[in-house]
């Protein structure tokens, strides 16, 4: 097989200059564009930590696919076993035999941080909190957590209960990218009644910043002060992951921080719209001699403020590309550069289906192959 490389737009000869990040109050951290997909900054990413209350993510991650699937319904009563009642930590404060429902559990999980919620929709997805712990680790497996492994779901301190920024930024990611209605529903939430309890959200930032929808919080004395942070504003989404940090009050001024600067020296850049055609390719055997090459999603980009002049983008196709051909079938690649510094790789597809030739055309091609 070989390839086609094309060059579909030039940078400039001068150097891009990155924005240095802020210097932070954290021991790790992570800075995202959720809108073009990618890491802004990051600091320690891949150190081995203690999640505490971010666990929670994963947890309602599981949930929102079970109800999804229709496994579970929000107005679902869920009977409050002896486990959960008595789960140690924040708690929403839910009783044995008074039946809570799947939504109030939820609630009291995102907004309350309640530990024992986290137990009682655990066994309510998987019948126990040690079989959802399962479930736990194969998600995380398929999201790429390469880095984690989750042995109960609300977070406890315990030593084979671990993460890295890097993989709580993919959960957190995952969580908005594939649940948006639920996210929109839950994370935004400033406070939660129930038994007569009212608790608020931990999250300072929702107050602080009206721009900011979510995501969680997070502490214990072994993991410092946590906050998962995400901000929507002009359309673009910036995503930030903070650990280890020294108080309340500090994570959400780190986090509002780095979010500010993300959004103060990036812009998002749209190089080409969903099913825009990018080039147009030689097909051989095929009852169309040309085929049209595209992405499935708009294609956005963060790249330092001025600098979007500086990208190139080089289309490298797969050659000879022989009919037939199915529409949305990879044909190729786009690869992504500033100042010859990899952005990213993205699918090109074909945008129309391609069927094959005739005999005689299959043949006449057949020949023209062999002395191409």
């Amino acid at each position: 097989m070989r390839f086609l490389l094309v060059v579909l737009a030039f940078c400039s000869a001068a150097q891009a200059a990155a924005p240095q990040p802020p210097a932070v109050i954290a021991r790790s951290w992570v800075v995202g564009d959720l809108s073009s997909g990618q890491v802004l900054a990051a600091q320690k990413s891949d150190e081995r930590v203690e999640p505490a209350s971010l666990t929670k993510l994963m947890t309602a991650y599981l949930v929102f696919a079970a109800l999804r699937d229709k496994k579970l319904v929000p107005e679902q009563p869920v009977n409050v076993s002896e486990r959960a009642w008595r789960a140690r930590g924040s708690r929403m404060f839910i009783q044995p035999r008074r039946a809570v429902t799947v939504d109030e559990l939820i609630r009291g999980m995102v907004v309350q941080s309640g530990n024992d919620a986290c137990v009682a929709l655990a066994e309510a997805v998987a019948g126990s909190e040690d079989v959802f712990v399962q479930l736990m680790n194969r998600e995380a497996a398929r999201l790429g957590m390469k880095g984690s492994r989750f042995m109960n779901a609300s977070g406890l301190p315990d030593a084979q209960h671990y993460t890295t920024a890097h993989d709580l930024y993919l959960l957190a990611a995952a969580l908005i990218r594939d649940f948006p209605s639920e996210y929109g529903q839950y994370y935004a939430q400033k406070e939660f009644r129930y038994n007569n309890i009212t608790q608020p959200n931990r999250n300072r930032l929702l107050w602080i910043d009206p721009t900011v929808d979510g995501v969680k919080t997070g502490h214990t004395e072994a993991a410092g002060y946590c906050l998962i942070a995400s901000s929507q504003r002009s359309g673009r989404r910036l995503l930030s992951v903070l650990l280890g940090s020294s108080s309340e009050a500090t994570r959400a001024q780190e986090s509002l921080k780095l979010l500010n600067w993300g959004f103060q020296f990036f812009d998002s850049v749209r190089l080409y719209k969903a099913g825009e055609q990018v080039k147009s390719l030689e097909v051989w055997k095929g009852s169309a001699k040309m085929v049209s090459a595209g992405l499935k999603s708009d294609l956005l980009v963060a790249v330092p403020k001025g600098e979007a002049e500086k990208l190139k983008a080089e289309l490298v196709a797969q050659q000879p590309l022989v009919a037939p051909l199915a529409k949305d079938q990879r044909i190729g690649t786009l690869r992504v550069t500033l100042d010859g510094k990899p952005v990213g790789e993205y699918p090109l597809l074909a945008l129309e289906p391609v069927a094959q030739a005739g005999i005689f055309g299959r043949a006449w091609d057949t020949l023209r192959l062999w002395f191409k």
